[in-house]
């Protein structure tokens, strides 16, 4: 371990794991130590049953009804990737999938007046959705059909609207779109968390509504996968890929102390060992005094031993309670999987709820996500820290990822890979760059 490294990367969350894959790819000498004895860091999962009821200390072992404790992989922080969305990219291109079997989604469903209903994410389903009125149904298939043909390079495309200019307000309003439609929209096809895009240029909007209906037409039935045995999957594959381009793996190894001169990261002791390096990624919680807490996120896993109700009985979906509909300011999430998956008992599911903590009594804000769930054999509760770095790690040469927030998918903590790649190699993330450098290892397909 008393060698230099280009990098050395702290934590085996999936932003690190994707990061020291991507350094060494490009050729990087890269160190990678965690301190636990498992991967996946903040974003493992968690096998047997028996260690999340220790981890939750919940007295006492996991009942009989629950089968053998090792068919279980439980995420601690649930997720889903979009089908074209960027971690897909990320995988595709470093040839992890070979390493991974995704399902897709069986559907994504949105809360209304105490119900819930099949996102329509496609005409047909747009005008087949029990959500809005029949004059509402036209409206908004000329909306979708808009944002299908919307090209930036592309003028004709605009028709009046000015992409940087026009706020998605006032595009809603030039479809005449309604409150509710206009709920689910924003929340559940553009998948944001609070009402702030609304007055934002639109075309952040419609560029995520197509990704959605783009990530939808790939499969089918949802615009979501989820990798058999768990998101502690993905880490794994990508320190794999780090591995073969002769990545230095260590778990169990505790980190004494980050050892920095003159404001500047020189290396890591662990062990008494001191490994030196000119650049070091990590999570939060290895460097307490470099980050500032944001807010919180509340997540309760859920046992259950039935489908979610008005679901068609998925054995997977993700439910989305846009903050209006309940009187709030961010929109409470649920994703649901199951046995299928390979992450539960025969006959078992597991839903997680999760929501950004807005008052002095996070449980009772979900309460809304609970009784759609009811009812529940185990509840397992977490409410964490969001935390980011207080600067950007340019002088030190510290890069700090942030805390998973609370959407279900990955398309932010990809937004933090790419950031930090920057920070700290100068240039964009480059998806083809990537990709190049593989082949000239593996030669073409």
């Amino acid at each position: 371990m008393n060698e230099e490294y280009d990098v050395i990367v702290l934590g085996t969350g999936l932003t690190e794991c994707i990061l020291s894959g991507i350094m060494s790819v490009n050729g990087k000498k890269v160190l990678h130590m965690d301190r636990n004895p498992y991967y996946g860091g903040e974003s493992a999962s968690i096998t047997p049953l028996e260690d999340l009821y220790k981890r939750f200390k919940i007295p006492g072992s996991p009942p009989e009804s629950m089968g053998r404790g090792r068919d279980w992989n439980v995420d601690l922080i649930p997720k889903f990737l979009m089908a074209n969305g960027q971690l897909v990219k990320m995988l595709l291109y470093t040839e992890v999938t070979r390493y991974l079997d995704f399902k897709v989604t069986e559907g994504s469903f949105v809360y209304k007046g105490g119900k819930i209903y099949k996102v329509p994410s496609t005409e047909a389903e747009a005008l087949a959705s029990s959500l809005m009125g029949l004059f509402e149904k036209r409206r908004f298939r000329k909306f979708l059909v808009y944002v299908a043909n919307f090209d930036e390079k592309d003028a004709r495309t605009f028709e009046g609207i000015d992409p940087k200019k026009t706020t998605m307000r006032e595009v809603y309003k030039k479809f005449d779109l309604g409150q509710d439609v206009i709920d689910f929209t924003g929340h559940a096809l553009a998948l944001y968390r609070t009402d702030d895009y609304l007055d934002q240029p639109c075309y952040e909007t419609i560029n995520r509504i197509k990704l959605y209906s783009e990530s939808l037409a790939r499969y089918g039935k949802s615009p979501y996968l989820y990798p058999l045995y768990g998101l502690g999957e993905l880490p794994q594959g990508f320190a794999r890929l780090s591995a073969i381009y002769g990545g230095t793996y260590m778990l169990n190894k505790p980190i004494e102390e980050i050892i920095v001169q003159n404001g500047k990261v020189i290396g890591v002791k662990s062990e008494g060992e001191i490994a030196r390096c000119k650049q070091l990624i990590c999570d939060p919680s290895y460097v307490k005094d470099r980050v500032e807490k944001v807010g919180q996120v509340i997540r309760v896993i859920c046992i259950l031993s039935h489908p979610i109700k008005n679901t068609n009985d998925a054995n997977s979906c993700q439910i989305i309670i846009p903050q209006n509909q309940v009187n709030r300011k961010s929109d409470i999430y649920v994703c649901m999987i199951s046995f299928a998956h390979n992450v539960a008992a025969q006959g078992k599911y597991i839903a997680i709820v999760s929501t950004t903590v807005e008052t002095k009594e996070p449980e009772k804000e979900i309460r809304p996500a609970l009784e759609l769930l009811e009812p529940i054999e185990q509840k397992f509760v977490s409410i964490s820290d969001l935390l980011v770095p207080k600067d950007l790690g340019m002088e030190s040469q510290i890069f700090i990822s942030r805390t998973y927030d609370a959407t279900t998918h990955f398309e932010t903590t990809c937004d933090d890979i790419k950031n930090i790649y920057k920070r700290m190699t100068g240039s964009e993330f480059d998806f083809e760059e990537m990709k190049r450098k593989k082949n000239d290892i593996y030669g073409e397909d």
